[in-house]
């Protein structure tokens, strides 16, 4: 039986870009589990109400129900340990924690700051009132103001990026030779950002934009496929 994603949508059923939800894709697909994603919306709080929060991505694996990334990722790589490892041993996966922390508090924040505003205009109209209030009250401004002068920004964000970067310049990924979880968290964003805006946070001669690449062309290009800009 497959495992059940919710898997956060845009009006367009089958534009998906929530970057915690990319993370569990990624990682179902490196573990080869199949899974069957349920479109949800910011809206459909009922539907979800059996993992007891209110926010996805949310797994149904037979009996269990499992909410948030890190919680998830972790019951994967201990209930599956047969199949390829999301962090290859105790050392990654505890390396794999700082990644996490990382990508919570300076990558999504950073990239919401450019981005949040397109988020608006992909929405079920729906959730449209809902995401503009509560992300207002979140940030303390509009979402037009939370974006502003984007183009004169972009270039401090893109210097926050230089441990990845440089790492990048030696390795073809996080993981080393090929993926882990790590990759799958930093990635996350960056397809959030894909999926919902034509703002480009990196250039393309960026070490950090061709591991992108990479990552869209994994698991018979799987991220690559989703609609995107």
């Amino acid at each position: 039986m497959a495992i059940r994603m919710y898997d956060l949508a845009g009006e367009d059923a089958a534009r998906r870009f929530s970057p915690f939800c990319w993370r569990i894709r990624m990682a179902l697909a490196h573990k080869g589990l199949n899974v069957e994603t349920i479109p949800w919306r910011f809206t459909e709080k009922a539907a979800i109400s059996h993992s007891g929060q209110e926010r996805v991505p949310v797994i149904e694996d037979g009996g269990r129900v499992l909410a948030d990334s890190w919680a998830i990722a972790n019951y994967l790589e201990d209930t599956y340990p047969d199949r390829p490892s999301l962090f290859g041993g105790p050392g990654g996966q505890a390396a794999a924690r700082f990644f996490n922390c990382w990508a919570d508090i300076v990558q999504i924040p950073g990239i919401a700051s450019f981005v949040a505003a397109d988020i608006f205009r992909h929405l079920d109209p729906r959730d449209r009132d809902y995401f503009r209030q509560t992300r207002e009250k979140r940030f303390g401004m509009s979402l037009e103001e939370f974006c502003a002068n984007r183009e004169q920004r972009i270039a401090g964000f893109r210097q926050t990026l230089e441990p990845l970067r440089q790492t990048l310049q030696t390795q073809p990924f996080f993981g080393g030779a090929t993926p882990l979880y790590p990759d799958y968290i930093v990635f996350g964003g960056f397809q959030w950002a894909r999926a919902i805006s034509p703002f480009a946070l990196l250039e393309t001669a960026d070490a950090i934009a061709k591991w992108r690449e990479r990552m869209l062309a994994e698991f018979d290009g799987l991220a690559g496929k989703s609609p995107a800009y």
